[in-house]
């Protein structure tokens, strides 16, 4: 059993120490990614510290109405500014992530700062980047922890609308809206509490989930029809979207957000795939039913890795030599795959 209290003594001196504080998120945020980066940003400057928050890239178009995004300096847009900010902070606290290569172009400045680095995260294979490491892989996302530990700090939830809307988009972003993840009972009572604390839960779906282009629409379409693979006799499905189909479609950053959880509905398929063609390389998303760990799959053959249920990884060579030998490691895996429920 996590002992989160255990950590939240070390944690509150560090903060109380601390005249610069700096919060960094992952390379290509998420939900959680800038949930669990502005939830704590909003009770450290409440609790009067002076906070810095800063993102290895851009942020996504349906996280930007946040309150607090725009005071995420962004590394490859104001790299001397962030270099600064780096190199002024004592306490650099990292949310949603445990592998220094996460840190995008920022990774050499933030690994040989003096600052003393914390991680607070959820996923699994934690690296040793940091000096105190808060990692509970049982929670469903980083703000599920990050609000267990300001909880404890508080010593009562805290009570604002900034941070509780950090929260709840970090918490449903990173459970597709409840569709997977690792969620439990006390995630839902965390929810209750947010909800009742007065946030616009209808305006947050909304902004999150109802707020994409129509050429978003198209291509969806258009990967579910022209791009879809079924493998019944693998309980598999896979979608591909070559660097033409995204121009063809006006992509723009965040779109095909959510496509690989699709073929899951289809009946009997287990496990999701989809490949994403950039210039020198392939991205891959993998989404799970059941008990097929995809976090094993990413990091045995796609230099990856994540939850048992939502992983990712990325694949050097063609598209078309990145389809073939993720079937050829398909077949090695069929029978667990058959086996899988």
């Amino acid at each position: 059993m996590f002992d989160l209290a255990k950590y939240t003594k070390d944690l509150s001196e560090l903060f109380e120490s601390s005249d610069r504080i700096l919060i960094i998120s992952h390379i290509n945020p998420d939900g959680d990614a800038i949930g669990s980066q502005l939830a704590l940003y909003h009770y450290l400057t409440f609790k009067g510290k002076k906070v810095a928050m800063m993102c290895p890239n851009n942020l996504q178009e349906f996280l930007k109405w946040m309150d607090g995004s725009k005071e995420i300096k962004i590394f490859i847009r104001d790299r001397k500014k962030c270099i600064r900010m780096i190199k002024e902070a004592d306490l650099i606290i990292m949310v949603d992530f445990n592998q220094s290569n996460r840190l995008g172009e920022a990774e050499k400045n933030v690994m040989e700062s003096s600052a003393v680095r914390v991680v607070i995260d959820h996923h699994l294979g934690s690296h040793d980047i940091a000096k105190l490491l808060i990692s509970d892989p049982t929670v469903c996302s980083t703000s599920e922890l990050v609000h267990g530990i300001v909880t404890l700090m508080n010593g009562e939830p805290f009570n604002n609308k900034s941070y509780s809307e950090a929260v709840y988009v970090g918490i449903i972003t990173d459970t597709g809206n409840f569709e997977h993840g690792a969620y439990s009972g006390r995630t839902f009572r965390i929810v209750a509490d947010l909800l009742e604390s007065g946030i616009d839960k209808g305006k947050i779906i909304d902004v999150v989930y109802n707020n994409f282009s129509a050429d978003r629409m198209k291509l969806l379409g258009f990967a579910l029809y022209q791009r879809m693979t079924v493998l019944s006799e693998y309980k598999t499905a896979y979608i591909y979207l070559t660097r033409e189909d995204l121009a063809k479609f006006n992509h723009a950053k965040g779109d095909t957000e959510g496509f690989v959880n699709l073929p899951l509905s289809i009946k009997g398929i287990n496990f999701a795939v989809l490949f994403i063609e950039k210039e020198n390389f392939v991205k891959l998303s993998f989404r799970s039913k059941g008990n097929f760990p995809v976090n094993e799959f990413a990091s045995k053959y796609f230099s990856g890795g994540g939850h048992l249920n939502a992983s990712g990884g990325e694949y050097y060579d063609s598209l078309e030599n990145t389809i073939n030998y993720f079937l050829k490691v398909l077949e090695n895996n069929a029978e667990i795959l058959k086996g899988s429920i």
